[in-house]
């Protein structure tokens, strides 16, 4: 702690106080020397006439006598005496023996003194309470300091996060990079008239990296970084919010320029209401005065804001605005890719075993947060850690996972045979059912083992990050979650608990499909239900029935149509392959669990069901049997070359320098097309200039002549560099000379090449040429051509 901030704490003055009152009581006690003994024991000595002087001190009780002969090793002794026992004492002081000396101390204390001795507590016990209420406030050591900001500046000793320990959020990062770039670099962005963004708002589900990504700012911007919680501008005081965000911005005012990240923003953020629960209208002058300082009357150069929220549909529109957070950057959960290198960044300076593959794990790991896999290679290094390996090894990254996802394995629990057998029963048939669904994925892990609060699992792992589903792949779902209760159906003749989380799911999906997604062909496209807004949890709080009661039956019909045709479809499913699901049972009972290798080998008897969920209700709307068209990556794999193609790098650009000194002798700040050459337009006429030599590029494929159209290259996607179109049966060229390439010079060889994807032209509408091989109808729409 710091020595200025110690002294200033009034506790330690208080407690030296005490200290130094103890010290001079001890010092000053004019009772050391004596011995304590019994009252019986001095009033025998006076008896005995053993007294050669005494005390009586009528105030404290207290009696003091000096012996002749030494009683237990000392000749004084001390004593108290009981109340009103004075004048008892003194009559046998003078009828003793000896007749010894004594004197009576009678002490009168004057009124200031008996008043100072209750106020001086009294102050010390309202002082401590003051202190502690002013410490409880946020105030610091500052008295009545409650409308201070509690922003905390981070120092250099700080350890530093850099935008190198962030990994799945490429785009959040470069977004971020250009703004601490502009903080460095100010001239190069001035120089175009281009302004930083006032507000960066960062929002995306929990565990995501929004608050690495802001530490990754304060690491390398190179400016001040003040950090706050949006719960601390509010405090219990009426305007200690406001005020603590006008101070806020002051400090940050003195400091510019300066970055200023504000921790779940909606806290503070909430769109206002009516403010029925009461307090609310202290949490909106807090807002106000937000949103003034952020884009008022008062300029504020330099001044970044960065918020982060987990609830961005709550916020003010006001506060969202333009001018205020200019740049909403969305932080979501990271793809394969994504997932592959937030555990490369994770696992750096962890022992990994050989058997170890990230690239699996990550696939394994779909949908799953940048803390969700932190949390799996740390619980992997904890499993090591207690079986005393060195190594963290597969099967403990396995664990891992399985440990995020349904919890700790219950080893404990003591199951029946029965209840074994109807687990792998319910979990076998949800496995086969999934199996046989053709826009299902397989069935990656199935285990009986229990775990966290369920009996056992059948996991399905997608193969590809999805952000669409068609209604195939949703009635598949809702076979594959009726298939538990099918199997119990099926062998045991009536169904258990087991599936209530199943029929909820189940549920859950029919319900989107006919309210949502609109795939009900009795009720059409339309939304049936729609938010209701709710001052006190944000702008929703559920859905509000906006149809008739009539609607509302035909809604519950067809949720039971939905799960009815998925039930009947798994039932089918199970019942043809009977014999393979008791194969299932019977190796799943005794291995506990099984993985994707032994499911191969148990379901290779078991076919893909043919497609009859397809979406056929369009009404009068016949569909097109015109197939889609094929993407350059379909069309690769069809040739059996691989995609992306394998280019050699191309060689950077050379910047366009600005003439010699600039204007006046200035330098210029840069390259007016940032950074790369000035494209010089195409001369009329459509022809080259003479003696004009195109640019070749190192991987083959000419680019187009001065003055042809960007078309004029046919686009021969995945061939080779010296390919040739094939000639038509007449001799001719195809495509035929003008419709994929310019008018060659006289005397030159038209050229031939193919131009990879990265650079196919576009014409007038931002619309990539269609290739060779595809060629337009009168309708707009594409046919296969030759290929």
């Amino acid at each position: 702690m710091d020595r200025k901030r110690l002294l200033r704490n009034p506790l330690i003055w208080i407690l030296a106080a005490i200290l130094v009152y103890f010290t001079f009581s001890v010092l000053f006690d004019d009772t050391r020397g004596y011995k304590q003994v019994d009252t019986s024991v001095a009033l025998t000595q006076i008896d005995s006439g053993n007294v050669k002087s005494a005390l009586v001190e009528d105030r404290e009780q207290q009696l003091r006598l000096t012996l002749n002969t030494p009683v237990d090793g000392s000749t004084q002794i001390i004593t108290q005496y009981p109340a009103q026992s004075g004048d008892t004492i003194v009559t046998k002081l003078e009828n003793a023996s000896n007749k010894p000396t004594f004197d009576t101390a009678v002490h009168q204390e004057s009124f200031l003194t008996q008043m100072l001795i209750f106020i001086v507590p009294l102050g010390i016990v309202l002082l401590i309470l003051f202190w502690m209420m002013n410490n409880a406030q946020g105030g610091g050591n500052r008295v009545m300091s409650f409308g201070k900001s509690k922003a905390k500046q981070l120092n250099k000793d700080m350890p530093k996060t850099t935008f190198g320990d962030v990994a799945g959020a490429d785009e959040a990062v470069e977004e971020l990079y250009e703004i601490k770039d502009f903080l460095q670099n100010p001239g190069r962005y001035q120089a175009l008239g281009a302004k930083i963004p006032k507000g960066v708002l960062l929002y995306g589900p929990p565990g995501t990296g929004k608050t690495l990504l802001a530490r990754a700012v304060a690491g390398e911007a190179g400016v001040p970084f003040y950090t706050i919680s949006g719960s601390d501008f509010v405090e219990m005081f009426v305007g200690v919010g406001a005020s603590r965000v006008r101070d806020l911005f002051e400090q940050a005012k003195q400091n510019s320029p300066c970055i200023i990240f504000v921790d779940e923003i909606d806290a503070v953020g909430r769109q206002r209401g009516a403010g029925l629960g009461g307090g609310h209208d202290e949490r909106e002058q807090t807002l106000n005065q937000l949103l003034v300082e952020m884009d008022g009357f008062d300029a504020r150069g330099g001044i970044i804001l960065i918020a982060a929220t987990n609830r961005p549909d709550i916020l003010d529109p006001a506060l969202l605005r333009p001018g205020r957070f200019d740049r909403q950057i969305p932080v979501g959960a990271p793809d394969m890719a994504g997932r592959r290198k937030v555990l490369e960044v994770h696992s750096k300076g962890k022992p990994l075993g050989p058997d170890v593959d990230l690239a699996g794990l990550a696939k394994r790991t779909v949908g799953m947060s940048g803390a969700d896999l932190a949390n799996v290679i740390n619980e992997g290094a904890l499993l090591t850690a207690r079986e005393n390996g060195t190594l963290i090894t597969a099967a403990a990254l396995e664990e891992a996972v399985d440990r995020v996802v349904g919890g700790p394995r219950r080893k404990g629990k003591i199951i029946s045979e029965n209840e074994r057998k109807i687990t792998a029963y319910h979990e076998g048939g949800h496995a086969l059912a999934a199996w046989a669904m053709p826009d299902l994925e397989p069935v990656y892990k199935l285990t009986i083992l229990p775990r966290g609060r369920t009996g056992g699992h059948a996991l399905v792992v997608p193969e590809d990050d999805k952000g669409l589903m068609t209604r195939s792949e949703m009635i598949g779902r809702l076979v594959f979650a009726m298939g538990g209760r099918s199997a119990e159906e099926l062998v045991f003749h009536e169904p258990t608990t087991g599936a209530s989380s199943d029929i909820d799911q189940a549920t859950k999906i029919a319900r989107a499909m006919v309210t949502e997604y609109g795939m009900s062909a009795r009720l059409g496209a339309v939304r049936y239900g729609q938010e209701q807004g709710d001052p006190f949890l944000g702008r929703s709080m559920g859905n509000k029935a906006d149809y008739s009661l009539e609607v509302a039956h035909e809604i519950d019909e067809e949720v039971r149509a939905l799960i009815e045709a998925a039930h009947t479809e798994a039932w089918e499913i199970l019942n043809t392959y009977r014999d393979v699901l008791d194969d299932l049972v019977f190796e799943l009972l005794e291995k506990e669990t099984l993985t994707r290798k032994d499911l191969e080998r148990i379901f290779d008897r078991v076919e893909k069901r043919p497609r009859i969920t397809a979406f056929n209700d369009f009404g009068g709307r016949t569909p097109s049997d015109k197939p889609p068209i094929l993407t350059p990556a379909e069309r690769a794999q069809e040739r059996g070359e691989p995609w992306p193609p394998q280019i050699e790098p191309v060689r950077e650009p050379t910047p366009v320098g600005s003439y010699p000194g600039g204007a006046n002798g200035v330098p210029q700040p840069g390259p007016s097309n940032g950074g790369y050459p000035t494209p010089q337009p195409y001369p009329q006429g459509g022809y080259p200039q003479q003696g004009a030599t195109p640019p070749q590029q190192s991987w083959g494929t000419p680019v187009p002549q001065p003055g042809q159209h960007p078309n004029a290259v046919p686009h021969n996607y995945g061939a080779p560099p010296d390919w040739r179109p094939a000639t038509t049966p007449s001799g001719q060229q195809w495509p035929p000379a003008g419709q994929w390439q310019g008018q060659p010079q006289q005397g030159q060889q038209p050229q031939q090449g193919w131009t990879p994807p990265a650079q196919q032209p576009e014409n007038g509408n931002g619309h990539t040429e269609a290739p060779p091989n595809l060629s337009k109808d009168g309708n707009g729409s594409t046919e296969d051509g030759p290929r």
